[in-house]
């Protein structure tokens, strides 16, 4: 056999390198072969063979039919350079640089225990100003004073805004009084979450959640005012008390039913309703601590003929400025809790109410029907059988196939939002409609009194059920309309958002503002009310602990607030201390 001639270079056949003998001062020139195989100096290294599998230990590779690289004249072999996968450089400086694999992507950089992202304020004021979409040019004057005309059927409510005011100052019955600026109030209450969504499409979703519940406390907080500087404090109680029981139960019950009647089951943002829960339950917390000093102290159970107070040497007025005490120091607590809240939402913790997590979350929904309205063709479906389409009861729309319409904008590209109203007109609305509500709300507490003098109705009953009711209208229009369209997430930012802010904001700073005109307004509720908020509380974590909804669930909780409904119908009310 003739031996064939030297080679006098690195000889490369169907694209592999064949040194002829490896030097160690090769020049550490890199290059690339046709098939993937990249050499440094006169060795060369498998990149990828195989997929993303790197060749650790190859010293040599045979020769299989045309895929191999030729045989070495002298063993049938192909001598390859060993290459370690985690050789560190600078152990051997003659070594290649370390490879990545093909398809690999760079790291983020992740910092903490729990690998979280880092806090990047410009970042998370950018996030929370930035439009979740696209916005159109907004419409002229005459078109936002068209849409704010035919927003909702309910504007027809709004005739009995002067008619409540006329009653008022003919000195009608309180009763008359009372249902008319009850029926005014609540198309106001639409109109300021209507001015409150446009307001929030000109921002991020976290701030715009924010900004729905904020704006939509704003009636119950303008009637608690009201009713503070009366003297009401039964009925401030009772008021605030009742918002978070029906922003829990009844507008969250709304939205998964409305939502269960379109989508088989809809997902969210499991980690941020924990967080919100958690935040329930120290105010929670906060009403139960007072009523359990309150029943200690007067415990049935006697020594010598007296009660633990007693035995103590505390008197009724003496265990009243200490409970008066607590709730002041405790709301001062609440509302660093609350300041606290904020920081973590709108800027340590953002991107857990990121548009792109609630996609997300989203994207866990199935439909409930094969032709369901207004479906996203880019999420996985699961199809039933067809259900009807949700009615349209809040939204006056042009057409009657237009069930899903946005109360705040329609979309016409998949990507622009087409605003309803200029930002001008949003911010005199807002403006107008909260200065109306304000004097409105003045008719319906001046008319309380009258109206439960007779005895036909509780002060109870007013305060826990009715004026929740008229205060809550907004959330109840937004959140049930946002979870028709699968935002659950804002759903849920808006009613139980809306209960944290009660909680944690509005009731402290009732106190604090009841502390500076000598009110003393206190978190001690009695045993009814505080059982009630305990077990509704409970009844919620269990609710939204899965990440899942359906409108059964929906309906349990409006059920279980129409059972509270029913006993405070009946139920006289502990003894005020008012005064």
């Amino acid at each position: 056999m003739v031996s064939p001639p030297a080679s006098t270079g690195p000889e490369q056949k169907e694209g592999f390198s064949v040194p002829e003998q490896v030097r160690p001062d090769s020049p550490k020139t890199t290059r690339t072969s046709g098939d993937g195989i990249r050499m440094y100096g006169n060795a060369s290294t498998p990149a990828n063979i195989g997929g993303n599998i790197d060749v650790e230990r190859a010293e040599s590779v045979r020769d299989v039919g045309d895929g191999g690289a030729g045989p070495d004249p002298g063993n049938g072999r192909v001598h390859r350079r060993r290459v370690r996968r985690h050789q560190d450089s600078s152990d051997n400086p003659r070594a290649p640089p370390a490879r990545r694999r093909a398809n690999s992507l760079p790291a983020a950089p992740m910092t903490g225990a729990h690998m979280t992202p880092k806090p990047n304020f410009n970042l998370a004021l950018t996030k929370m100003l930035e439009p979740e979409q696209k916005l159109a040019p907004p419409p002229t004057w005459t078109m936002s004073a068209v849409n704010i005309f035919k927003y909702s059927y309910l504007n027809l409510l709004l005739v009995f805004v002067p008619v409540s005011w006329a009653c008022h100052f003919t000195n009608q019955s309180p009763t008359i009084i009372f249902v008319f600026s009850f029926l005014a109030i609540i198309p106001l209450a639409a109109l300021l979450g209507f001015a409150t969504e446009e307001l929030s499409l000109r921002v991020g979703q976290t701030l715009g959640g924010l900004l729905n519940a904020t704006f939509g406390n704003a009636v119950e907080l303008i009637i608690a005012i009201l009713a503070l500087v009366k003297g009401e404090l039964r009925v401030v109680q009772a008021s605030m008390l009742g918002s978070i029981l029906s922003n829990c139960l009844l507008v969250l019950g709304m939205c998964f039913f409305a939502g269960g009647l379109r989508f088989h089951e809809q997902g969210y943002g499991i980690r941020a309703a924990q967080l919100n829960i958690s935040l329930l339950c120290i105010s929670v917390f906060s009403i139960v601590i007072p009523a359990a000093f309150h029943a200690s102290l007067n415990s049935s159970t006697t020594v010598n003929g007296q009660t633990p107070g007693q035995a103590a040497g505390e008197s009724q007025a003496i265990e009243e400025a200490h409970v008066l005490a607590i709730s002041r120091g405790t709301s001062i607590i609440l509302l660093v809790v609350y300041a606290a809240y904020l920081f973590f939402q709108l800027w340590t913790h953002a991107y857990i109410y990121t548009p792109e997590a609630s996609a997300h979350h989203a994207a866990q929904t199935f439909e409930a029907g094969l032709d369901g309205p207004g479906a996203p063709t880019s999420r996985r479906v699961f199809h039933m059988p067809s259900l009807p389409s949700l009615p349209s009861i809040f939204h006056h729309s042009g057409s009657s196939s237009s069930s899903s319409t946005s109360i705040s904008s329609t979309s016409t590209e998949e990507d622009e939002t087409i605003p309803k109203l200029k930002i001008q007109a949003t911010v005199i609305l807002l403006a107008t409609v909260t200065v109306l509500t304000g004097v409105t709300a003045e008719w319906l507490v001046d008319s309380i009194d009258g109206l439960t003098s007779g005895g036909n109705i509780s002060r109870e009953f007013v305060a826990l059920i009715l004026l929740p009711l008229v205060g809550n209208a907004a959330e109840h229009v937004t959140a049930v309309t946002v979870s028709v369209k699968n935002k659950l997430d804002l759903a849920i930012t808006v009613a139980v958002g809306s209960s944290i802010q009660i909680a944690l904001f509005v009731l402290p700073f009732l106190i604090l503002l009841g502390w500076i005109i000598d009110q003393p307004l206190t978190l001690f509720f009695d045993i009814f009310e505080t059982v009630v908020v305990f077990v509704s509380v409970l009844i919620i974590n269990y609710a939204i602990s899965d990440g899942k909804t359906n409108w059964l669930e929906g309906l349990v909780l409006m059920v279980i607030y129409v059972i509270i409904g029913l006993s405070v119908w009946y139920y006289p009310g502990a003894v005020s201390n008012e005064r």
